[in-house]
């Protein structure tokens, strides 16, 4: 099976709250861009670019040309490093500075991950609490009508501490 067994809806069928979130997340986005300080971006398109393939390329010729060329297999051209030494030596280095703009690039990404894992547990905690109350209101109005709600509605009706579901979860953690 290629594709999903429904199409999806055309835009302009979303619902106006979706598309008002959806715009929302789209210009958080483009403001955490453009607050990110010009080292931050610097060395996001350093990760960028030596993430691409263009960059294999680039060090495959470079570092090629310089193994051949030293290895005395182009007519004309002196080798300069006949042990490799001053090619390894420019490799560490370059290891050392790219794995440098990658944690930058990691870190920031880290940074903007939590903000949005934060978000998502205030979400949930508030739709629990909607949800908690929704049950509140059936159970209140199944009780007028006479209507038995079974034995788990008590239960539901129980508001959840996000602090004692902490708790729980590190008592639980193999230390």
């Amino acid at each position: 099976m290629d594709g999903p067994t429904v199409p999806p809806p055309e835009p302009s069928s979303l619902n106006t709250a979706l598309a008002r979130n959806i715009e929302a997340l789209r210009r958080r986005r483009a403001d955490e861009e453009a607050s990110a300080s010009t080292q931050e971006r610097v060395a996001g398109a350093i990760t960028r670019f030596t993430g691409s393939m263009r960059f294999v390329y680039l060090h495959a010729a470079a570092y090629g040309f310089w193994i051949v060329a030293n290895l005395g297999w182009v007519p004309g051209v002196p080798r300069w490093d006949a042990t490799f030494v001053v090619l390894a030596m420019m490799a560490s280095v370059e290891a050392i500075f790219l794995s440098t703009f990658i944690l930058i690039s990691q870190n920031r990404m880290s940074a903007i991950s939590e903000k949005r894992a934060e978000l998502d547990l205030q979400i949930s905690l508030l739709a629990e609490h909607e949800v908690t109350k929704l049950v509140e209101m059936v159970s209140a109005i199944a009780d007028r009508l006479g209507v038995s709600s079974g034995g788990d509605v008590e239960e539901l009706k129980r508001n959840v501490a996000p602090e004692a579901v902490l708790d729980a979860l590190e008592r639980d953690e193999p230390s």
